[in-house]
């Protein structure tokens, strides 16, 4: 029997700063496009609306970010935190991509996320919007994996 407790710091409550680093391990994480990895992050029950999508447990979590990430080509994410309060997080983000038919999108939403005790996500509910881009119009220029320090983020990019 395991009886580690799985965590993942910073822990609740969050301050301003330890908001802004759980939302930059997040942004880090799903830049990274390991599903097994990303999944760590939740709780073994955690709960997610992702658009019209109802996800509950890591099992779950891990086969939609496998199909996400086998159709959104060359996926760029950017998180910005909104608020903040107690054991919750609300975030906004953009993230940019491409289907197969070399038709590029600039995704926007919020999230809103609750932490258990531990650090890890328990709740995770997404509202998204695709918006038809050029590619001459993007936005989010790195190598795939963590956006660089010096990238500048959504607000400095006027999204």
């Amino acid at each position: 029997m395991n009886t580690t407790i799985e965590s993942r710091p910073p822990f609740p409550p969050f301050t301003r700063e330890t908001a802004v680093e759980k939302v930059r391990m997040a942004e880090d994480g799903w830049n990274n496009r390991t599903p097994e990895k990303v999944a760590l992050a939740y709780t073994i029950d955690s709960q997610w609306r992702n658009r019209a999508e109802f996800i509950v447990g890591r099992e779950q979590i891990i086969d939609f970010l496998k199909r996400k990430w086998a159709s959104e080509y060359e996926y760029r994410l950017i998180k910005e935190l909104w608020a903040f309060e107690g054991n919750r997080i609300a975030v906004r983000f953009a993230y940019e991509w491409h289907n197969e038919n070399n038709e590029w999108f600039r995704s926007y939403g919020n999230e809103n996320w609750e932490f258990d005790e531990y650090g890890l996500m328990r709740q995770r509910y997404a509202s998204i919007n695709d918006l038809p881009i050029k590619e001459t119009d993007r936005k989010f220029h790195w190598p795939q994996g963590r956006r660089p320090d010096n990238h500048p983020g959504l607000s400095d990019l006027g999204l």
